[in-house]
C-alpha cells in the first residue's frame, strides 16, 4: 500500500514522550511515523504532500457528548436567545424577548396557514429557555397569540422540558386532572389557577405530547441527511469522532446510521448511545441488544455505548440538588430514573461488559450516581470500566476524589459557563457554588480522567469553543466563575482529544498523533499554543482528515 507523507508547519500530536513534529508518515488510513522527514521517509517509497505546510495539525477533535439532530433541528424554528449558525452557514438572530418569541412563532404560523398546511400539522420549535427573561415563565397565554388553532410545541433549549399552547394541550389531553409529574399548573390566585400552564417537565411529562405528534426534540428520529449535516457541520468545527450520546437504536434508527456512515464521503465517525432509560427495553434485553449490535461495528460506526439518565436541568430547576438547595427557592427536581432503578439496572449494563455514561447535573443526582456505582463495583468488580459521569456540573472536590478511587470518568458541560453562568450565579445555584461549576481544575487535581463537551444542539458543537470556555470560564456579564477551576490551553485540547477518546475506550485509537492510530487530525489555520488563549475560539480551521481521508471545510 502506498504511503503518504504529510509535511506540516506544526504538528501538535498530544503525545507527551513527543509533543510537536513537522511531518507524519500515513498508510492504510493508519499513522505510520511521526518526526522529521527523514523517519518519516525510513519506510521507503513515498509521496510527499505538501498541502498542510503552512497548517497546524492537532489530533481530530473528538465530541463525547453531543446529539446528531444538531444536523436537523433545523427543519424546525429556532427561537434561543443567541445568535446561532446552522449546517449550512446561515446565521439565525437571538430572541431577547418573549414577545420577539411570541412574534417568530406567529410568523411562521401565518406562512403555514398560507401554504395550506392542515391546522392539525403542529408548528416545531426549538432553542427556547426563559431564564435569560428574569424569570418568566411562558405560558399557553402567550403561545395562544402566536397562533390559537395550530398546535405548537416549543423545546427548550435543555432538551428537559417544553411549552405547549392551548390547542396542543387539548390534542395531548392534559387537563387539571393529570397527575403526571412535570405538568406544571397556574399558581393559584392566578385566574386560570391550577390549570395546566403549558410547560411541560421531563420525559413523563412531554411523553402526552410527543404520544400524538410524534417526536419533536433530541429524540426525534434521525434521517440520512441530517447525519449528513452533521457531519459536514463536525468538519468546519475540526471535529472526527462524536457521539449521538442518546438514541433508541431500533432498526430504522440503525439503518439511518449505516447508510450515511457506508459513505466514505461522509467525514465522521459516531458512537451512538443506546437509550437505556423510558425505553421499550428492559435493561437485560437491552444489554443483549446493544451486544448483537457491536458485531456491526466499523471504522466510520461504533456501538458499544450506553445513556443513563438520574435528574433534569439546573437552568430548567429539574435538577436535583444537595442542601440548600436552588438560590431562589425553588423546589428540587426531578428523578428521570429513580434511584433504585438506576442501580439495578447499571448493574445489568454493567455486567454485561458494557460502557455507561450517566446523566448528572446536580450535585445531589451525582452524589446518588457515585453511591449506586460504588454498590454495583463493590458487588461485580471491573478493572478498566470508564464509566463515566456526563455534565456532572455541581461535583466538587471530594465527590471527585470518591470517583478517582472508582475509576469513574467525567465530562463536563464547560459550555455552561458561559451560555448559563450569569443565571446560575444569579439563580439556580447562587455565588458559592457556581464558582465550582464544571470544575475541570478539581476533577484533575482528583485524577479524574477529564473530558469537556457541548452538548450540541443544547449549545453549538465546537470543540475549540468548549476549549476557550475551560480556559477562560467567562460569562457574558463578564465575571470569572472560579479563576482557580480555570485549564490551562494545553489540558483544554486535551480535554477535547486524547481525554474524551479515554472516555469512549479508544484512546488506543484516536486521541493523539502516533504510530498506530488511525489518521485524524483537525487542520488549523493557527497554531493555539502561540497565540493569546483568547481568540481559541476563533481558531480557523480549514478541514479535518479521518483515517487518511482529507476533508476541506465547506
Amino acid at each position: 500500500m502506498s504511503i503518504t507523507v504529510y509535511v506540516a508547519r506544526k504538528i501538535i500530536t498530544m503525545n507527551p514522550m513527543q509533543p510537536e513534529a513537522t511531518h507524519v508518515a500515513v498508510r492504510d488510513g493508519r499513522i505510520l511515523a511521526v518526526g522529521d522527514l527523514a523517519r518519516c521517509t525510513a519506510w521507503g517509497e513515498c509521496r510527499i504532500d505538501e498541502r498542510f505546510a503552512d497548517q497546524v495539525l492537532l489530533p481530530g477533535l473528538v465530541e463525547g457528548h453531543c446529539h446528531l439532530k444538531e444536523g436537523s433541528m433545523w427543519d424546525w424554528t429556532y427561537t434561543g436567545w443567541f445568535d446561532r449558525r446552522d449546517p449550512d452557514g446561515k446565521t439565525w438572530p437571538g430572541l431577547r424577548s418573549m414577545d420577539a418569541v411570541v412574534d417568530r412563532l406567529a410568523e411562521v404560523a401565518a406562512r403555514m396557514d398560507a401554504q395550506g398546511l392542515p391546522t392539525g400539522q403542529p408548528l416545531i420549535a426549538w432553542g427556547f429557555d426563559p431564564i435569560y427573561f428574569g424569570g418568566e415563565r411562558m405560558t399557553v397565554e402567550h403561545l395562544d397569540r402566536a397562533a390559537a388553532g395550530r398546535p405548537v410545541v416549543i423545546s427548550h433549549a435543555n432538551g428537559h422540558l417544553m411549552n405547549v399552547n392551548s390547542a396542543m394541550l387539548r390534542l395531548a389531553e392534559i387537563t387539571r386532572d393529570n397527575e403526571v409529574e412535570g405538568v406544571v399548573r397556574f399558581a393559584p390566585g392566578h385566574a386560570l389557577a391550577g390549570e395546566p400552564t403549558g410547560e411541560l417537565q421531563e420525559p413523563a411529562a412531554m411523553f402526552l405530547v410527543l404520544r400524538k405528534i410524534g417526536e419533536a426534540g433530541l429524540l426525534a428520529p434521525m434521517t440520512e441527511a441530517g447525519v449528513r449535516s452533521f457531519a459536514r457541520l463536525a468538519c468546519r468545527q475540526g471535529v472526527t469522532t462524536a457521539t449521538d450520546l442518546v438514541n433508541r437504536l431500533g432498526e430504522q434508527d440503525c439503518r439511518v446510521l449505516e447508510a450515511a456512515l457506508a459513505d466514505d464521503q461522509v467525514p465522521i465517525r459516531i458512537l451512538p448511545a443506546f437509550q437505556a432509560f423510558h425505553g421499550t427495553h428492559g435493561a437485560q434485553a437491552g444489554a443483549e441488544h446493544v451486544r448483537a449490535l457491536m458485531a456491526r461495528n466499523t471504522d466510520r460506526l461504533r456501538y458499544g455505548l450506553v445513556k443513563m439518565m438520574l435528574d433534569g436541568s439546573i437552568q430548567g430547576f429539574s435538577a436535583r440538588l444537595r442542601w440548600p438547595g436552588h438560590y431562589n427557592g425553588a423546589p428540587n427536581g426531578i428523578w428521570v430514573t429513580a434511584p433504585a432503578q438506576y442501580e439495578a439496572d447499571f448493574e445489568t449494563y454493567h455486567r454485561a461488559g458494557l460502557l455507561i455514561h450517566t446523566h448528572t447535573n446536580g450535585d445531589e443526582a451525582s452524589e446518588t450516581a457515585i453511591d449506586a456505582i460504588g454498590r454495583v463495583l463493590a458487588r461485580a468488580p471491573r478493572p478498566d470500566h470508564r464509566h463515566t459521569l456526563q455534565h456532572g456540573q455541581m461535583i466538587d472536590a471530594p465527590l471527585f476524589r470518591r470517583m478517582a478511587a472508582l475509576g469513574l470518568c467525567a465530562n463536563l458541560f464547560a459550555n455552561h459557563l458561559w451560555y448559563w453562568g450569569d443565571q446560575h450565579y444569579e439563580m439556580t445555584m447562587g455565588p458559592d457554588r457556581a464558582m465550582r461549576l464544571d470544575a475541570c481544575a478539581s476533577a484533575l487535581a482528583a485524577g479524574v480522567p477529564l473530558a469537556i463537551h457541548s452538548d450540541a444542539p443544547v449549545t453549538p458543537l465546537g470543540p475549540l469553543f468548549t476549549a476557550w470556555c475551560a480556559v477562560h470560564r467567562i460569562t457574558p456579564k463578564g465575571r470569572v466563575l472560579g479563576a482557580a477551576e480555570r485549564l490551562t490551553v494545553a489540558q483544554a485540547l486535551h480535554a477535547v482529544t486524547l481525554g474524551a477518546a479515554w472516555t469512549l475506550k479508544m484512546d488506543h485509537e484516536i486521541g493523539s498523533i502516533e504510530c498506530g492510530k488511525r489518521a485524524d487530525f483537525c487542520v488549523l489555520e493557527d497554531d493555539p499554543l502561540s497565540l493569546d488563549p483568547m481568540v481559541l475560539k476563533d481558531l480557523r480551521v480549514w478541514g479535518t482528515v479521518l483515517s487518511g481521508r482529507v476533508f476541506k471545510a465547506a
